[in-house]
């Protein structure tokens, strides 16, 4: 789909604001007829017919009652503009932030932070001018002029013929200008969007090249790339600056020709036409009232050129939505006409457990990039369940896989026997709880954080999640407790704090299913043991898949299953595989100095 043809389809989300704000324009351009008429007539009966003020009183009041409500329809115009174009952002932000959370974190990966956040903000703000000023202005060309020219090409056809030559000069010039603009307009963008990507990843990794003496060298690139978009930039205002100046030039030019042949036939001066040509008399009023039309024949033209470049501009931004939008997320099936999905089946709330069946699954990130090779997995209810295996082995595609964000290649993903494809997403996601490597805090306090999943949990509830995480004692202690205000990414607090604040959000959850990532990764000793107190707290009466490196994380589980390139290798319990002398042997003993700490602790 093209940008154009998008952003028309676009067009309903304006409503009937988009609509009032075209009526309310063609109403003003009709009030200036009637105001130009009013005043030609005063004007000449004061200069002519030498009138006072009593005699043109009537005149003067229509005047002053038609500029009234010419501000008033022009006031109404703009705020309709705006409500349209900002009806059309809200909706399409939406839009576009849904379509990110179905693409998931598999799309995410791949793309650049401060690219996405340009397009979600300046970009869908630069379509404001299209909504708002380049569509009524073109509407507005189409009604306007043709209904001046029928009031005056009655009154004086020479005058129309004029308008009627003079006015496609307009619109072709903008469109030989505008093409080259409109090249510009889209490498602008482009920059814009790799500078705004490059300034964030530095941003990001300040620390590092810091640390690596980098940092100088990444203020030199960044400052090439601002260059080079500074001259981007200039490059479009040049051709703004010509094109409007060309607009201008010939719409100058088709008012001085009306103004000059008005002149010549009130003077009785013959025009330089041939004899055959007979050239229509006109007098003062008419003549003064077609002179004041012609500048209202031209603004809608020469406005419609100003705001070409607000079409330039949404025509860059509608390509970068439009490549987001139409992205389907990995191996999904493209459908026009989805099927509904049925709801997932059965009472699922509280601590109710849920068994999941992985049957012959097989995942493909690319062609030849096989991440899962024909995997059986099964996770009984109510039980607790580990996977472990090298980096590679495929863990991570199996969260991504069961927590919807991926698709199998083949095979099925049976919840209590029901398939996953056939389960709504958002239902089935509220049967989860997910604490990762790295929990994401938000900034915020530490109340609103843990009700993260809950946002309506009483304050006791949230006391009680803090507590089975055993992360009470450390809120308590601060001065604001769980109102305390915490940084993004929970600055200010330490990696278990992190972890155990990760975990009371899992138990306010009270999911029957949880799914634990790496929960003691790079935790010192005695955060560790409390994030796995906090685990055993958490495995009662739940479903439980833990995905860990450090073996202490996974003795207790009632089945360790060993991965290795997409497939199950080694499964049983812990006693059970360490006797086996097999691959988990051989982690354990790559293990064993963290695993002997542990044990003299207990």
């Amino acid at each position: 789909m093209s940008a154009i043809t998008w952003l028309k389809s676009q067009r309903p989300l304006a409503g009937r604001a988009l609509a009032h704000t075209i009526w309310l324009n063609t109403f003003n351009g009709l009030l200036a007829i009637a105001q130009a008429w009013c005043l030609a007539i005063i004007l000449n009966a004061v200069i002519f017919e030498h009138a006072d003020l009593a005699a043109v009183q009537r005149w003067l009041l229509e005047l002053l009652g038609l500029l009234i409500i010419r501000a008033v329809t022009l006031w109404l115009g703009e705020r309709t503009a705006f409500a349209a174009a900002a009806k059309v952002r809200i909706d399409l932000r939406n839009q576009v932030y849904r379509h990110l959370q179905t693409l998931g974190p598999a799309y995410l990966a791949t793309e650049r932070s401060g690219a996405l956040v340009e397009t979600l903000t300046k970009g869908i703000d630069d379509l404001e001018g299209y909504y708002a000023r380049f569509l009524p202005t073109m509407t507005l060309t189409m009604i306007l002029p043709l209904a001046l020219l029928t009031v005056v090409l009655p009154t004086d056809w020479l005058t129309g013929a004029v308008l009627l030559i003079t006015a496609p000069m307009i619109p072709l010039f903008m469109i030989l200008i505008g093409s080259g603009a409109e090249v510009r307009n889209q490498r602008q963008w482009k920059q814009l969007a790799r500078m705004s990507a490059h300034f964030l990843d530095v941003i990001q990794g300040l620390t590092t090249l810091k640390l690596f003496g980098a940092s100088r060298r990444e203020v030199a690139i960044i400052a090439t790339i601002s260059n080079d978009y500074r001259i981007s930039t200039m490059q479009v205002l040049r051709i703004a600056f010509l094109s409007s100046a060309v607009l201008e030039f010939f719409a100058t030019v088709g008012i001085a020709i009306i103004a000059v042949f008005i002149g010549f036939r009130l003077y009785d001066m013959a025009l330089p036409v041939p004899p055959w040509f007979k050239v229509p008399d006109i007098d003062f009023l008419h003549g003064l009232f077609i002179l004041m039309l012609a500048p209202e024949f031209y603004a809608p033209l020469r406005n419609l050129g100003t705001q070409y470049h607000a079409r330039m501009a949404a025509t860059a931004a509608a390509e970068q939505l439009i490549r987001v939008l139409e992205t389907n997320p990995p191996n999904a099936p493209v459908s026009s006409n989805p099927p509904n999905p049925p709801v997932l089946k059965g009472k699922l709330e509280g601590i109710s457990s849920l068994a999941v069946q992985f049957e012959a699954v097989h995942f493909s990130y690319e062609v030849g990039r096989d991440a899962l090779l024909g995997l059986n997995l099964h996770i009984p209810a109510g039980q607790r369940i580990a996977l472990v295996g090298t980096s590679g082995a495929g863990k991570t595609t199996i969260i991504n896989l069961l927590l919807g964000f991926l698709t199998p290649t083949a095979g099925r993903i049976l919840i209590n026997n029901q398939n996953l494809a056939e389960i709504d997403l958002t239902e089935w996601r509220r049967q989860l709880a997910w604490v990762p490597q790295q929990p994401r805090l938000f900034q915020g306090s530490i109340g609103d954080n843990i009700r993260l999943g809950a946002p309506n949990a009483s304050f006791a509830a949230v006391c009680e999640a803090a507590r089975q995480a055993r992360i009470d004692s450390f809120i308590n202690s601060l001065p604001a407790g769980y109102d305390t205000p915490i940084g993004e990414r929970g600055a200010g607090l330490s990696g278990g704090q992190i972890q155990r604040i990760a975990l009371a959000r899992a138990f306010l959850r009270d999911a029957p299913l949880v799914i634990l990532d790496e929960p003691t990764a790079n935790l010192d000793f005695e955060s560790e043991r409390l994030v796995q107190e906090s685990i055993d707290a958490l495995a009662q009466g739940r479903t439980l898949l833990v995905i860990a490196h450090r073996l202490a994380t996974v003795r207790r589980a009632n089945q360790i299953l060993v991965l290795d390139q997409g497939q199950i290798v080694e499964q049983g319990t812990h006693a059970t595989l360490a006797a086996a002398g097999g691959r988990y042997a051989r982690m354990i003993a790559a293990d064993r100095s963290h695993l002997g700490n542990l044990e003299n602790a207990n």
